[in-house]
């Protein structure tokens, strides 16, 4: 069997997976720019929204940093696989950009 990953044919956001006479290309984790594997621990580099915790790239959770994210009146941050999305709480409603009583 010839190697053909040895050559590197697959795109940046791929990893390459030598099979008997062939290859495949097969995509990288979410959390990973570039890979050199399956799974977030191959990872070349993490992703935006995404850090190297214990050898893999983890979620980074917006909503409990420091540093406010969600910063309307009467609005609450919901943490989402890389990044995060500011919602108006619960009994308001997005009217115009301001979260309003409904």
């Amino acid at each position: 069997d010839l190697d053909e990953c040895a050559s590197s044919p697959c795109k940046d956001h791929q990893y390459c997976l030598n099979t008997d006479g062939s290859f495949s290309c097969k995509a990288c984790d979410a959390s990973c720019v570039g890979c050199t594997g399956e799974g977030s621990e191959k990872c070349k580099t993490c992703a935006s929204g995404y850090m190297k915790e214990d050898e893999k790239c983890t979620d980074i959770d917006e909503c409990n940093l420091p540093e406010k994210v969600c910063t309307k009146e009467n609005q609450d941050c919901v943490n989402i696989s890389g990044s995060y999305k500011c919602v108006c709480s619960e009994g308001f409603e997005d009217k115009d950009g301001s979260c309003v009583q409904t």
